[in-house]
């Protein structure tokens, strides 16, 4: 009997398209700013990222305020607004069932700054120059 490999190595192009929609679409409602909740109408909320459960039933959103204010705030705020956001998402979105909504915190921002702060240490930056080589020519006279 052959053996049959299959490769899980991570989302599919149809969750990858999909989450890509569903995105958009969050970004789109929050950006308007249609929901009568103060925190959301108050702050800038980027989503870099939204995972989709391989059958497209849950939506993972990962989500950061602008300038990483308020970050526990806007995540109860958009927990308390699922509803509607789950709505506007079916609304904008054209899928057999609308996803059920997850927020989380984006923390590829705190992963950056930290590759960063490690790039930018001094022992990297020791690793990284060139050392110097005498290259005179004594042609000085």
């Amino acid at each position: 009997m052959a053996k049959r490999f299959e490769q899980t190595t991570g989302p599919s192009q149809r969750q990858q398209r999909v989450a890509e929609l569903v995105r958009h679409a969050l970004a789109e409602v929050l950006s308007r700013s249609d929901l009568q909740d103060d925190v959301l109408t108050r702050n800038v909320i980027t989503i870099p990222e939204v995972r989709m459960s391989p059958d497209l039933k849950l939506a993972t959103a990962y989500v950061m305020p602008l300038g990483g204010r308020d970050e526990d705030a806007v995540l109860k705020a958009l927990d308390r607004n699922r509803k509607v956001l789950r709505q506007e998402v079916a609304r904008r979105v054209n899928l057999k069932f609308a996803p059920d909504l997850r927020f989380r915190r984006d923390e590829s921002f705190d992963e950056a700054a930290r590759i960063d702060a490690l790039l930018r240490s001094e022992r990297v930056a020791r690793d990284t120059v060139k050392p110097a080589t005498d290259t005179s020519d004594d042609d000085s006279e």
